[in-house]
């Protein structure tokens, strides 16, 4: 084992047309904001002070991998690998992605380096003229030269010390200042195990770097090599893992590219349809407006003309009055101060003016009423292109015009549902045209009055209502439709309830012999019968009642109720016949 190549870690290198790297890399902690020290990192690959990480509030979890942690760090991975089982362990929370870090045996301590940084952070006090950085040796005094050889940022004073002392005095020593445009000056990594060795090799057995010493010691019959001799396998297999995540990053960044611009098309979407349910709104907003202002205008319409309609019944009724108690008065003064004769010469005049008073016709009942009512839920047409609801109804139900129709008002079966339909109409007999009237329904057996039939009244909101009942028992009923507690036109009318429809339980056909195939046994309720000693009729044959009929009773109607009630019949062969 040689060391025939140079190492790579800790050589100083120039970036291109002098351009340092400190503008790329990371050299400020995200807890505290100012440079790092002593920057840890964790195993999502954020760099954080090791004084920020201990000031974190650490948790409890139980660790499933018991040494098998992926938390890399320099002084773990001394440590022997436990046994697989169920432990508790210490763990904290990244401070910028919220990933959980187990911590290692060692607490923050333990967890890596950030060499990287540490270099940054270097290089990031050089271009403040060395402000910040302290001698490695006294750790008191700013910084002025760099040696080169030990890679130790040195005071004047060190620098003069390191100078005079035989095994450094031919070492190469640069001003900090000739030191900013390289990419790297950072510090050999020493060995966590023996502190005064550099870590130059790399046990393949363990994958980890050594020093000479652990090479001797605990690493001895493993395979170990310089690092610079080892670096490009391993180099080129992150540099695979590299290349694998790549398209990833790609991926992930077009797909975050694209939620960008679902993002706006979404807002510019969101605005658009915005803006039209503003348009809308405003347009809907002026139509009920408008509507409002025409019901409005409607409704002190309605109050005039009622208000006029009082006006005019009250002047006559006034004048009426005026005129009654003046012939009232005249004909009272009349009868107690006149003499026989003046009330005999007046007479003539006084009975012609009060029967003519007495005639004059007038209703002692307001000519209008206060039934005004506003129905928000009706139709009011369109305003502007937009339904709009709401209309001021001044009409009143009249149960003098109210009247019934439907074919079950006077006849009904037991055990079926029989309907009729009120039709409610105003003084002036126009339908309604709404709903929402008092209905009064009662349906009652003659004979058992106390025992009604609940009935069912369905309000069709335009001024009709669907009433149906079911009786139980055949009978006469006595039905009673009211609106406002007063009977309808017709009611109270009477029901007569027939027992339940009998079906046929023959056939509707022309001829018993033809359908029952020519059967002699087959026999017809119509009568009729075919020489030969055959039962049924025939066509052409004495009997025939020369068109369709029911084989069971007889009967041409093919909807009628069946009549037949069994008897000497009762055995033939009725439904044995078939329809042609």
């Amino acid at each position: 084992m040689s060391e025939n190549r140079k190492p790579l870690l800790g050589i100083v290198s120039k970036l291109p047309n002098g351009t340092a790297l400190g503008n790329s890399g990371k050299t400020h902690c995200p807890l505290c904001l100012g440079l790092f020290k002593a920057p840890r990192l964790l195993p999502c690959l954020h760099t954080v002070c090791t004084t920020c990480l201990e000031q974190l509030e650490p948790f409890s979890v139980v660790d499933i991998r018991g040494g098998d942690s992926d938390t890399g760090s320099e002084g773990s991975i001394f440590q022997e690998l436990k046994p697989r089982s169920l432990q508790s362990q210490i763990g904290i929370l990244c401070p910028v992605c919220d990933a959980q870090v187990d911590l290692p045996m060692g607490g923050v301590k333990a967890l890596t380096i950030d060499h990287l940084a540490v270099n940054d952070v270097m290089l990031e006090s050089l271009r403040g003229e060395g402000q910040g950085l302290v001698c490695d040796l006294c750790n008191d005094r700013e910084v002025e030269k760099r040696c080169q050889t030990c890679k130790a940022n040195l005071c004047h004073f060190c620098c003069q010390a390191h100078r005079r002392q035989k095994k450094t005095t031919y070492h190469t020593m640069v001003d900090l200042k000739d030191l900013k445009g390289y990419s790297r000056i950072g510090k050999p990594i020493l060995c966590p195990v023996h502190p005064a060795e550099e870590l130059r090799l790399f046990c393949e057995f363990c994958d980890r770097p050594v020093c000479r010493d652990c090479v001797v010691g605990e690493h001895r019959e493993h395979p170990c090599d310089f690092t610079s001799n080892v670096i490009h396998k391993h180099g080129d297999s992150v540099r695979e893992l590299l290349k694998g995540t790549q398209p990833h990053v790609e991926a992930l960044e077009e797909a975050l590219a694209q939620i960008n611009i679902m993002n706006s098309a979404l807002q510019k979407r969101v605005e658009a349809v915005a803006a039209d349910v503003q348009t809308f709104s405003e347009g809907y907003i002026k139509a009920i407006e408008e509507h409002r202002d025409k019901l409005l205008k409607q409704l002190e319409d309605i109050r005039i003309q009622k208000e006029n309609s009082l006006q005019l019944q009250k002047a006559q009724l006034e004048q009426l009055l005026a005129d009654m108690r003046t012939g009232v008065e005249f004909t009272e003064h009349l009868l107690t101060s006149g003499s026989d004769l003046e009330i005999l010469i007046t007479k003539g005049v006084v009975v012609e003016r009060l029967r003519k008073l007495n005639k004059v016709q007038y209703s002692a009942r307001p000519g209008v009423n206060d039934k005004i009512c506003f129905c928000p839920q009706e139709k009011a047409g369109q305003c502007h292109g937009y339904e709009i609801y709401g209309t001021i109804n001044t009409k009143e139900v009249d149960p003098a015009k109210c009247v019934l129709q439907g074919e079950d008002l006077h006849r009904a079966r037991e055990k079926q549902t029989a309907s009729f339909t009120l039709l409610c109409k105003d003084a002036a007999g126009e339908i309604m045209g709404r709903g929402g009237d008092n209905i009064q329904v009662a349906v009652l057996p003659k004979d058992k009055k106390d025992s009604p039939v609940r009935p069912m009244v369905q309000d069709n909101k335009d001024g009709t209502y669907y009433i149906s009942y079911t009786p139980k028992e055949p009978g006469v009923y006595t039905v009673w439709v009211c609106v406002k507690e007063q009977h309808v036109q017709g009611s109270p009318f009477t029901v007569t309830v027939r027992r339940k429809h009998r079906p046929h339980p023959g056939v509707f056909h022309c001829c018993t012999f033809c359908s029952s195939g020519g059967q002699k046994t087959a026999r017809c309720a119509c009568g009729g019968t075919m020489p030969g000693g055959y039962l049924g009729c025939g066509h052409g044959h004495k009997g025939h009642p020369g068109r369709p009929h029911w084989s069971c009773c007889g009967k041409f109607n093919e909807k009628s109720e069946c009549t037949w009630t069994g008897g000497q019949s009762a055995s033939r062969s009725l439904l044995r016949t078939v329809a042609l």
